[in-house]
């Protein structure tokens, strides 16, 4: 499998940003992110990239290994931060007990399978012939990632805001993963924004100043550590 993967490696990662593209998209469309058909149809997923990770012997190489210089990163408060925005105007008691574990397992599975094919498969496929084309590629691509939102029925101005801090987020969980060597930190931070999006209450006032604090924030933390971490 090892061998295989080294070999093939821009197929294998250009056929899973399309199947998951697809899966994630058939499950918005058919299912919505409460039903327990998307839980376990991602946490399949979830399970298949685990064990191609493992089988092919690469799981430090993807980043699966803990962060060693927390002081140096400010023990992650930035990302703190970042990750309670859904939490901002309280929490959304609307939904039933199984919506929100389903949602959650869902959402959970959702951040681990971006960030293992955004940050991991892409990333470092593409960091081989140019790291900053790598960085940026991988950034945007996250963030038009979410352009599918559209498709499942999403309004176009919060999509286009997501888009936008997506690319921020994506450029702040690019560097944290290419100067500490670990996707951990950005795995659980992803995930505890996903999960938490259930609880979110929305209101016109935190519809701009959310999206400008997720540009706004990344971008600091992201430039900070550019400039205080060695590679």
């Amino acid at each position: 499998m090892k061998k295989i993967i080294e070999k093939h490696e821009n197929l294998v990662c250009y056929l899973l940003i399309a199947i998951y593209v697809v899966v994630n998209s058939y499950c918005m469309q058919n299912f919505g992110l409460t039903d327990y058909r998307s839980a376990i149809i991602n946490m399949v997923f979830s399970i298949v990239l685990v064990v191609l990770i493992i089988s092919s012997k690469r799981v430090s190489y993807y980043g699966l290994t803990g962060v060693t210089n927390l002081k140096g990163y400010l023990y992650f408060i930035p990302l703190l931060l970042i990750v309670s925005v859904n939490l901002w105007n309280g929490f959304n008691t609307s939904n039933t007990s199984s919506e929100i574990v389903f949602h959650i397992l869902t959402m959970l599975n959702v951040g681990f399978i971006e960030e293992i094919i955004f940050r991991g498969f892409l990333f470092k496929m593409m960091a081989k012939s140019n790291v900053k084309s790598a960085i940026i590629v991988s950034s945007i691509t996250f963030g038009i990632g979410h352009i599918v939102n559209l498709l499942n029925g999403a309004d176009f101005i919060p999509t286009l805001l997501q888009i936008c801090y997506a690319m921020a987020i994506g450029y702040l969980f690019v560097t944290i993963f290419y100067k500490s060597k670990s996707l951990i930190p950005c795995i659980v931070a992803h995930c505890f924004i996903n999960a938490s999006s259930i609880f979110n209450v929305e209101n016109k006032r935190s519809l701009y100043i959310v999206p400008i604090f997720l540009v706004v924030v990344p971008l600091a933390y992201a430039i900070y550590i550019n400039k205080t971490m060695k590679e």
